[in-house]
């Protein structure tokens, strides 16, 4: 499905088999990849996975670095998830019933999403149309921009501490689930335990972090193929978390 005119603004829709004809809840799932890297394909295990959990799972493409820089791949999120919201039914999602998720460079872009409400209402969307947000493994503090990948991505940027996701944490964001493992050393886990503490420190009542030991930075994703759940119980973790909001 496209969702705009570029050959990168597509999306794969993963719907529950049976059911009837009840709408059911959605979660829009943003790989990672340095945001110069991906392909929603390669993430297919997520959509069966969440879909075989009673998920309509979208997994969407976006414009990459070095075409792009910040903001446009957060900008792109923003108009594939208005397009969910308006077309998720005729696939059996219930557009009121929205969930971002990520993994890494995707975590990022989903909890900007979630929490700069910039980008939302760009595209006449409210950040109360967000249910919940999952972010894996994701880089939330990493100013200053020193290494290659957050130069090439972020170097433009006018004002950087806007481009950090946990400068925007606020009490009235809706429910997050925080998750990393241990032994990540791409994005370490303070990245996680910093937003966790500054989304509390905010008023917010609904964040909870969740380390699981000796993972790696892959693993918060691979972990959610059937084939490897066995690594961590992070796909049954979402799905509790899902659940509950």
């Amino acid at each position: 499905m496209a969702y705009g005119a570029h050959p990168r603004q597509r999306m794969d829709i993963y719907v529950p088999q049976g059911g009837g004809g009840t709408l059911k809840p959605v979660v829009f799932f943003i790989y990672g990849g340095s945001w110069a890297n991906g392909a929603k394909e390669s993430y297919s295990f997520v959509g069966d996975a969440l879909s075989a959990r009673g998920f309509v799972t979208v997994i969407a493409d976006y414009r990459l670095v070095p075409e792009v820089r910040f903001p446009v791949f957060i900008e792109d999120g923003a108009l594939a998830l208005r397009f969910v919201r308006d077309n998720i039914a005729r696939f059996g999602g219930a557009p009121r019933d929205l969930h971002l998720m990520g993994h890494s460079a995707g975590a990022y872009n989903a909890m900007m999403l979630t929490l700069d409400k910039r980008y939302l209402a760009a595209v006449g969307m409210r950040s109360g149309d967000i249910r919940a947000t999952i972010g894996l493994s994701g880089p939330y503090d990493f100013l200053p921009f020193d290494i290659d990948v957050t130069k090439e991505a972020f170097g433009n940027a006018r004002d950087p501490a806007r481009t950090q996701p946990i400068n925007f944490a606020r009490s009235d964001a809706p429910p997050i689930f925080l998750a990393t493992g241990s032994d990540d050393t791409t994005v370490l886990p303070r990245n996680s335990e910093r937003l966790a503490l500054a989304l509390s420190k905010a008023g917010s009542r609904s964040v909870s972090l969740k380390i699981y030991p000796g993972l790696g930075h892959a693993g918060t994703a691979t972990a959610l193929s059937r084939l490897l759940e066995w690594q961590a119980p992070v796909l049954d973790d979402t799905v509790a978390f899902l659940r509950m909001t």
